[in-house]
């Protein structure tokens, strides 16, 4: 979203700061379209049963681990606990993101040649059109086909 800089505000809550302010679980991450199959582990306490079971062993075993070390940091204030919990931290961390733009600033990010047709779900949900994602989003905005997605030859009509 930084990318998109014109008329916009944004604000988000920090890892710095929230980090360590509720349990970690499961929950906490982005996990909705985990494709089990396609994971891979030469790792023989990890291999040899079905893939599903290995990714939940893992992600489990990741959990509690950054559980741990957030408890430690509570605990003691020793920084080195709270450094190694955000060096582990998976990309798919969840964390909350205030956004604000004008129409101008949301035409250009649904611009064919931008985020439209982007291989990222949360932009385009090519991969699964049923969830909502930012192009979906936009497409509900008022008057979106007339001002945003004017390109895709929508006859405009004006009423008497």
């Amino acid at each position: 979203m930084d990318t998109y800089k014109v008329a916009t505000v944004a604000n988000s809550t920090s890892t710095m700061h929230k980090l360590t302010n509720k349990p970690i679980t499961l929950d906490c991450f982005e996990t909705d379209d985990i494709n089990s199959d396609l994971i891979y582990y030469s790792i023989p306490e990890y291999a040899g049963g079905p893939a599903e079971n290995d990714i939940n062993m893992f992600s489990e075993l990741l959990i509690e681990q950054l559980e741990f070390l957030r408890q430690k940091y509570l605990e003691t204030k020793d920084k080195r606990y709270w450094k190694e919990l955000v060096r582990w931290l998976p990309e798919s961390w969840l964390q909350t993101r205030t956004w604000t733009a004008n129409y101008e600033t949301i035409r250009a990010i649904c611009s064919p040649g931008q985020r439209r047709n982007h291989k990222l779900n949360e932009w385009s949900g090519q991969d699964d059109p049923s969830k909502i994602n930012f192009i979906k989003w936009a497409r509900e905005l008022p008057y979106a086909q007339y001002l945003i997605f004017d390109d895709e030859n929508i006859p405009f009509q004006i009423e008497k």
